[in-house]
């Protein structure tokens, strides 16, 4: 359980960094702090969601092109899982909005490389 709730606060990090470094995903500025907050959890839970339940057969149906690009796919394949995140939040009335592939392909990357640094940061307990 503690580990669920350290990577979905890593998750809602690393968005609230592609939020503040890309102007093509969005959060709802209007809203108070408080449900900006609540907004960006409950997005990084989707994801979560989506990367747990989705990404792997996404990864293994695309096998041959991760191992054709020698794994550069991933980044392809990150872009989609937030893309579908963004569809999810909209279907969710949360407002989390990602402006086209390039921008989740950038975006995807940042969340990763802040994904893996505050989990490196954090101790991992199961």
């Amino acid at each position: 359980m503690t580990n669920f709730v350290v990577k979905t606060l890593a998750n809602a990090a690393a968005l609230a960094v592609a939020i503040w470094l890309l102007a093509g995903i969005t959060l709802d500025d209007q809203a108070p702090l408080g449900r900006r907050a609540l907004t960006l959890i409950l997005v990084a839970l989707v994801f979560g969601l989506v990367n747990i339940l989705v990404k792997p057969i996404v990864k293994l149906f695309s096998l041959p092109l991760f191992i054709l690009t020698l794994g550069l796919f991933t980044l392809v394949v990150n872009a989609l899982m937030l893309l579908l995140t963004s569809w999810l939040a909209k279907q969710l009335e949360l407002s989390f909005h990602v402006d086209g592939f390039w921008t989740a392909v950038l975006g995807g990357l940042i969340i990763s490389v802040v994904s893996w640094a505050v989990n490196l940061a954090l101790p991992d307990k199961s």
